[in-house]
């Protein structure tokens, strides 16, 4: 399971991101020669940013479903739906309102407007649930790695939370909630800020908000879990250290959803914030510590008693 089989990779998603890669240049271009801005941003921040995404995104389940020895077919099958149900759609609305010049995400200003939102949020839920399914299907394989074992479904996991995170975006916000229940019909029905209203103030190239709190961050974050546990086992090695470091990452997106909804930016942690990311990191590092001394100590104990015998 292990080793890389070039030739056996999905076909529709290694294609899928490679053109996912030519978006998002396209888009980076796009950036410096169109000056048009949507909420504060460039039209072409979307689309670069979900082109990146989507390019990992599809590189890394071509990747995990060349390495399977069941369910080949089931997974081609799953793989090629994903490509053609969930990211074709969702990125081809993001690119068509950067096109237009208006925003993707919460518009409601008019039927064409709502149309495409809608679209999207079909395929996102699509998305979850083949992300889901496939996941299902890496996890029932057999595996020599133990340690890509437990990466691949904690992976999994964690990043269909961290989609899930787009819900709470989609949502009403306070204010707009009770615009509804007046009877105001409204062009805008969701937010990616809490505590501020979007457009304001924002990172460099990401765009995530500094004047309040971003869900998009820890969405982000979240997603990408897919790709950083594997990388991880990878590196280590070893479940134990797999298992803690998904414990971190999880850990990781729960406080940075904690962080967003309490109103927060990312960049400007209070104190009760840096006191729940240091705990976090406390224990996440006394763990991995406790994992390395439990196996240095494990061979010497071995040695230990195979000299008393």
């Amino acid at each position: 399971m292990t080793s890389l089989r070039w030739r056996t990779w999905h076909g529709p998603l290694v294609a899928c991101a490679l053109a996912m890669a030519a978006l998002a240049l396209v888009s980076g271009v796009g950036l410096v020669v169109d000056g048009r801005t949507v909420m504060g941003e460039g039209v072409w921040l979307k689309p670069f940013k979900f082109a990146a995404s989507f390019a990992l995104y599809a590189l890394t389940l071509a990747w995990m479903i060349s390495q399977v020895e069941r369910w080949r077919r089931t997974l081609w099958w799953l793989g090629t739906v994903t490509v053609t149900l969930f990211v074709l759609p969702e990125i081809s609305a993001i690119t068509f309102q950067a096109v237009r010049g208006v925003r993707s995400h919460f518009n409601f200003a008019t039927t064409l407007d709502k149309s495409v939102f809608m679209l999207m949020g079909g395929a996102a839920y699509l998305g979850w649930a083949l992300t889901l399914a496939l996941g299902i299907f890496l996890v029932m394989q057999r595996r020599v790695n133990r340690a890509m074992a437990w990466a691949i479904p904690l992976g999994v996991a964690i990043s269909l939370a961290g989609m899930s995170v787009g819900y709470l975006m989609t949502a009403p916000t306070p204010e707009q909630a009770q615009a509804l229940a007046g009877g105001v019909k409204l062009i805008t029905i969701g937010a990616h800020t809490v505590g501020a209203a979007d457009g304001g103030a924002g990172m460099p190239l990401l765009g995530w908000a500094t004047g309040g709190g971003d869900l998009r961050v820890a969405h982000f974050v979240g997603l990408h879990a897919l790709q950083v546990l594997p990388l991880i086992a990878l590196w280590v090695r070893r479940v134990p250290l797999v298992i803690v470091a998904a414990f971190g990452y999880a850990g990781l997106t729960g406080l940075l959803i904690w962080q967003a909804q309490r109103g927060q930016a990312l960049v400007h942690p209070d104190g009760t914030t840096l006191l729940a990311a240091g705990a976090l990191l406390a224990v996440v590092v006394a763990a991995a510590a406790a994992v390395r001394v439990r196996s240095t100590s494990r061979p010497r104990l071995t040695q230990a008693l195979a000299a008393r015998s």
